[in-house]
């Protein structure tokens, strides 16, 4: 389950933000919806644990995470999250591959080295980038970039999938197919979907969202 109560949080006590309260129960898909300065890719890295919060509590993957040392949360993400970023970060010397293959090398799973090679296969051709495996990140396009990083955070099989503006780059066709595509793997592996956006195409996908206000300046 991922869950937020009276969460705010605030840059160098100029701009504050205060989130409304939202659950969403494991193996569900929860929309994020906001134009921009709204703070969703904020509100995203504080349900990563990228950033603390000042106040209120979030559970994530039924765990408060608030309570984890930085050391016990990069075991958690590797674990338990995929992330994907409005940018790639690639680690630009590894090839497509070696880049979706960093979070279960990380981690430890039990995973072979031929299961995860079938997966990411598997994974890039349904993303129809399955030409790029041994590809380089500066030989892709922004587009191609953005589908390798989806397939990067599924590859894993996590128990929470984070996507931050995941169709941004993308027409309606493309759209519709990573969607799908998120939405059919999450389910795969029972793992929770939040998909932070302001695109208005997504809008009316999903029954339960929550609709993030404006900054307030303190």
């Amino acid at each position: 389950m991922i869950a937020a109560s009276d969460l705010k949080f605030s840059y160098s006590g100029t701009t504050s933000l205060e989130f409304p309260d939202f659950k969403c129960q494991s193996g569900n898909k929860l929309l994020l919806i906001g134009n921009s300065g709204t703070g969703k890719t904020t509100l995203l890295h504080l349900l990563c644990g990228l950033l603390r919060p000042d106040s209120g509590s979030m559970q994530v993957a039924g765990l408060d995470i608030n309570t984890l040392s930085d050391r016990e949360l990069d075991k958690f993400r590797g674990r338990e999250l995929g992330i994907v970023f409005q940018q790639s970060y690639f680690v630009q010397s590894l090839t497509v591959a070696e880049n979706l293959a960093l979070p279960t090398m990380l981690t430890g799973s039990n995973i072979t080295a031929e299961e995860l090679k079938v997966r990411t296969h598997e994974l890039l051709d349904s993303l129809g980038v399955e030409h790029k495996f041994d590809s380089y990140p500066k030989y892709l396009s922004v587009g191609e970039q953005q589908r390798a990083s989806i397939a990067r955070a599924l590859v894993h099989k996590p128990s929470v999938v984070f996507a931050d503006e995941p169709t941004s780059a993308l027409d309606d066709k493309s759209t519709e197919s990573v969607i799908r595509l998120l939405e059919e793997e999450t389910e795969k592996v029972g793992a929770s979907l939040i998909i932070v956006t302001h695109d208005s195409r997504l809008k009316t996908r999903y029954k339960d969202r929550v609709e993030l206000q404006p900054l307030k300046t303190a």
